[in-house]
């Protein structure tokens, strides 16, 4: 249950609580005070009656009192009288609307002659038309009849009748009461939890952005950070909180770009060297008749290792590159002869690997680099050929995406399959998992990490999936090209998400936990 709701209940249930309490109370009020008021008027008609009774008035048919000694002037409506003489012989009226007298029934005079005389007025039900009386008992001496007891009643309707008619008010107060604190307080509330909405929604926010850069964080605004007041202490607490987090989120940017920067400046300024290595390596090879074999041997490795080193070196500045949203011309691509292309590349590299094409008979056509499209099949057909034991089966397809809004590519191989605990890191630079696939060539281990970056350079995604036997990478390209903006952010997002040469995305060949892929660079 949300606060807003537990607090409206809460007012509500309090405000019903203390409407039933006072309308509870007045009632008992109300019922106590009129009785009393009745006991009063009850001890009047006691006194009239006793005293009209002990006059000693008979009536003339018999053996006792006639109606005006039992009613006397001054009685209201509804008293009863009702003797009881010690030698035997009982009997009781009471007076109606219309100053007539009732007799009581042998049934109501047997109840009325419990009353004890000399204590407190009780309630007592006589049943019939009559209903509930409040009696009293007193003795009497009449010099004509004897002593007897003599119970004087009025009628308990009136009280009755009051209390019901309180208890209609109340119910009707409380449940006006009930619709309008619901009211009141649901405004009262709503308005009141209106800053805690505000930096419930601000926090929301931040969670839902991507922080690869600080500036993307929202403040709490000014009004909702006032110290006075709880929620602005919470508001003033999340600001403090974004500050820091934005202070650490831009010295981690700062440290990232100078990696990058040097990573390019020394992937740069290492090519001339590596070339000069490389040239005088393969020229002192070719002058081999006049060196031992061993020199030769040598020079052949240096120059083989220069051209490893080369290409990495390339690799690192094309990452350097991506992550500064460089390198990306885009135009319209045939992406069906790129694969065609890449494919019959892979076939004359890899014979023993039957390689498939399951591609549209018209051609696909994507807005992007057609370069750097062609590095991407390149690389993971190669990471597939290379890291799978000969006969393996792979297929390139082309397709639409299931959305609508792009084309899939899909590289599929029946090898060993990847490591479940490496795929979360398959795509981070320098990354490797050389435990599980044979290691026929060496690898940088940049290609995935140059795939992804160029796929999210081109505003795309790719996702593995992989099981013993079915292992299939899935790029996705939009068919039309992103944004400026879009493209940056996601050339940025890539590099920051591969990392830093020393943490960052990996190649097929080094993160497979089945033998690490190369990339095609690679």
């Amino acid at each position: 249950m949300t606060l807003r709701r537990r607090l409206v209940l809460s007012i509500v249930a309090l405000v019903v609580a203390v409407s039933a309490v006072i309308g509870a109370g007045s009632i008992i009020a109300l019922a106590s005070i009129q009785t009393g008021t009745i006991d009063s008027q009850l001890s009047k008609a006691t006194d009239r009656a006793s005293t009209k009774f002990g006059e000693g008035q008979q009536n003339p048919n018999g053996q006792r009192p006639n109606d005006d000694a039992l009613q006397p002037l001054g009685q209201a409506a509804g008293t009863l009288t009702a003797y009881y003489f010690s030698g035997g012989g009982a009997g009781g009226i009471v007076l109606t609307d219309n100053s007539s007298r009732l007799q009581l029934t042998t049934t109501q005079l047997d109840r009325l002659g419990n009353v004890k005389v000399g204590v407190d007025p009780a309630t007592m039900d006589l049943g019939g038309s009559l209903g509930r009386y409040r009696v009293a008992a007193v003795q009497v001496d009449n010099p004509v009849l004897g002593n007897a007891v003599l119970v004087v009643g009025l009628p308990m309707s009136p009280v009755y009748e009051s209390v019901r008619s309180l208890l209609l008010v109340v119910i009707i107060v409380v449940a006006a009461a009930l619709v309008a604190a619901s009211v009141v307080a649901a405004v009262v509330v709503r308005r009141s939890l209106r800053p805690l909405e505000r930096v419930a929604e601000t926090a929301s926010t931040v969670a839902r952005m991507p922080l690869e850069r600080s500036d993307a964080l929202q403040d709490v605004r000014v009004p909702d950070t006032d110290p006075r007041t709880e929620v602005g202490r919470v508001g003033s607490a999340f600001n403090r909180m974004l500050g820091h987090i934005a202070g650490a989120m831009q010295a981690r940017e700062r440290s990232e770009q100078k990696v990058r920067q040097f990573v390019a400046d020394a992937s740069h300024e290492l090519r001339t060297p590596l070339a000069s290595v490389r040239g005088y390596a393969e020229l002192t090879r070719r002058m081999g008749a006049d060196l031992p074999k061993d020199v030769v041997y040598a020079m052949s490795r240096i120059e083989s290792e220069s051209k490893r080193m080369t290409s990495m070196v390339e690799d690192l500045l094309l990452l350097a590159r991506l992550d500064e949203g460089r390198e990306i011309q885009f135009d319209d691509v045939d992406l069906t002869g790129l694969v065609l292309d890449a494919v019959n590349d892979a076939h004359a590299a890899s014979p023993d690997h039957p390689i498939e094409v399951d591609v549209p008979s018209t051609p696909v056509t994507v807005v992007g680099d057609a370069a750097r499209l062609h590095q991407v099949i390149v690389n993971l057909v190669t990471n597939a050929r290379t890291h799978t034991p000969d006969g393996t089966r792979i297929t390139v397809g082309l397709a639409p995406s299931a959305s609508g809004t792009g084309v899939d590519l899909t590289v599929r191989d029946t090898g060993q399959g990847i490591d479940p605990e490496f795929l979360p890191k398959l795509f981070e630079r320098f990354a490797r998992a050389d435990s599980s696939r044979s290691r026929t060539a060496g690898s940088t281990g940049l290609g995935l990490a140059i795939v992804d970056a160029v796929v999210q350079a081109h505003g795309g995604s790719v996702d593995v999936t992989s099981e013993p036997g079915d292992t299939v990478f899935t790029v996705h390209l939009p068919s039309e090209r992103p944004a400026t903006e879009a493209a940056s952010a996601a050339a940025g997002g890539a590099s920051a998400a591969a990392a830093a040469p020393a943490a960052s995305s990996a190649s097929a060949s080094d993160d497979w936990s089945a033998t690490p892929v190369p990339s095609a660079t690679d």
